[in-house]
């Protein structure tokens, strides 16, 4: 069944109060930051705490994430350290062509052999942070049977572009990256994260912005506080009103089926493909979030 990753939330390595605490706020997957939130001089010592926090808190069901280094900037030493830690899911930082993920789909694999993991146990997220990664997005998505998703880091991108966020304007100045990498990641049938709001305060522009990356396709978005969690959460979970429409899709395909007909109809509409499976993705959704158990 398919993992909820409504919320991925940002947690600076550096910090052992906010690791040991991640777990409380109801995020579906924790990501470590080894990279930008960390200065140079406390790279060594993050990785070290990090690599301990995953090795001695519990975490649950939560998805653990890390979001390392480049290759040449410590991110081999962030690898063999987070594969022999245990860690979910390996967070690939600027990601700009399909050969990104194959050189550190090699350093996971030889760091799976030295510790002994299952080879292709540790996943991989690949982050796409400028124009050329935009443009490669199919086959960053397509690069490796590891990737989970691909997601958006929106302030380097615009960066790139000579722009910055215009919050004001529904970030029409990330709207063609966001369709590219949502695009992408239905073609490879893997997940599309989002990027961070970074105004924590503004929680209507929040719910707005989260409303409409979920109407585009995005499965989720990155949060940098816990405040955000709820607010993505409630835009991503099934209303019991969806839930109940949905029941009645499978009910009616079911009563059809036990009919022998092939002709499936609801409230006078006819019943297509298309319907069936938003109908069974909205229970499956329901189900990981605790609302519905199959047979209600």
């Amino acid at each position: 069944m398919e993992r909820l990753r409504r919320t991925m939330m940002f947690v600076p390595a550096s910090n052992p109060g906010m690791m040991r605490d991640a777990n409380i706020y109801g995020a579906d997957s924790i990501m470590f930051d080894l990279e930008d939130s960390i200065s140079l001089k406390e790279k060594d010592t993050s990785r070290f705490l990090l690599y301990n926090a995953i090795k001695t808190f519990d975490y649950g069901d939560t998805e653990t994430v890390v979001r390392i280094n480049s290759l040449d900037m410590g991110g081999k030493d962030d690898i063999y350290a987070m594969v022999r830690a245990g860690i979910n899911v390996i967070r690939l930082p600027k990601t700009d062509e399909a050969n990104d993920v194959v050189e550190a789909e090699a350093v996971i694999e030889d760091a799976e052999k030295k510790c002994g993991r299952e080879i292709g146990s540790t996943k991989m997220l690949a982050a796409i942070e400028g124009p050329k990664g935009v443009l490669n997005a199919l086959s960053i998505a397509l690069a490796s049977k590891r990737l989970i998703g691909i997601a958006l880091g929106s302030e380097d991108y615009v960066t790139a572009m000579k722009t910055r966020r215009y919050a004001d304007r529904d970030s029409e100045e990330i709207f063609f990256a966001r369709s590219m990498i949502v695009h992408a990641a239905r073609a490879a049938g893997i997940a599309a994260l989002d990027t961070v709001f970074s105004n924590v305060d503004d929680e209507e522009t929040l719910r707005k912005e989260t409303e409409f990356i979920k109407q585009i396709g995005f499965d989720g978005k990155s949060v940098i506080n816990p405040r955000q969690i709820p607010i993505v959460n409630s835009v991503y979970t099934p209303t019991e009103k969806e839930i109940n429409q949905a029941k009645d899709v499978i009910y009616a395909i079911e009563e059809a089926e036990a009919r022998g007909s092939g002709v499936i109809a609801l409230n006078g509409k006819m019943i297509d493909k298309p319907i069936v499976e938003r109908a069974q993705r909205v229970l499956m959704l329901a189900e990981k979030a605790g609302l519905y158990k199959k047979g209600e």
